[in-house]
């Protein structure tokens, strides 16, 4: 059994935010070129700023994808949203089909009023990872959160691999003192 195996997400959110972001940034870069009062160092900080966010949150998730260990389901998503979650904590992890394909948010997504988690990078391959305890994420504004929707490319296979990490743990023996 492998280590760790890695499962590659969507990449409808990244391709949007490279198309968007570039186009933003070359219609700024020629409004500071062509406005006069704005100083040049002035305007280099602001597009190298730019440029800053643009590696971060269009090129970084293209370099990322999610970890399966043999005790940790590691969901990623670029350089900015990162969690560990131990199997031991996880109370099931299913296929999402009853979700309507234009109802999912993409990227980190925590709807006020709602517990759940939404870590998307595209609308197909939807797993749920629903949580043992709330667990707080500092990606969501510390809001609580119980369960996860992610998307994996290769939802059977990621799956099957987790149910059998699952069977690896060891069992809760309830009759220990420390149970």
């Amino acid at each position: 059994m492998d280590k760790r195996l890695t499962f590659a997400y969507g990449r409808a959110l990244v391709t949007s935010r490279l198309v968007s972001y570039g186009a933003a940034i070359v219609l700024i870069a020629v409004l500071l070129v062509l406005a006069s009062y704005i100083s040049a160092v002035l305007a280099s900080l602001f597009l190298l700023f730019l440029v800053g966010l643009y590696v971060l949150f269009a090129v970084s998730p293209m370099f990322t994808a999610h970890w399966l260990t043999r005790s940790r389901i590691i969901l990623r998503q670029g350089w900015y949203f990162r969690t560990v979650l131990p199997l031991a904590e996880v109370v099931s992890v299913e296929s999402v089909d009853e979700l309507r394909p234009g109802s999912t948010p993409l990227g980190i997504h925590r709807p006020l009023g709602q517990s759940t988690l939404y870590v998307t990078g595209g609308r197909t391959g939807l797993v749920i990872a629903r949580l043992a305890a709330p667990r707080r994420f500092w990606q969501a504004f510390g809001l609580r959160a119980d369960e996860i929707v992610f998307d994996v490319a290769d939802r059977n296979g990621f799956l099957a691999a987790v149910e059998e990490r699952r069977r690896l743990l060891p069992p809760v023996q309830a009759e220990r003192a420390d149970a």
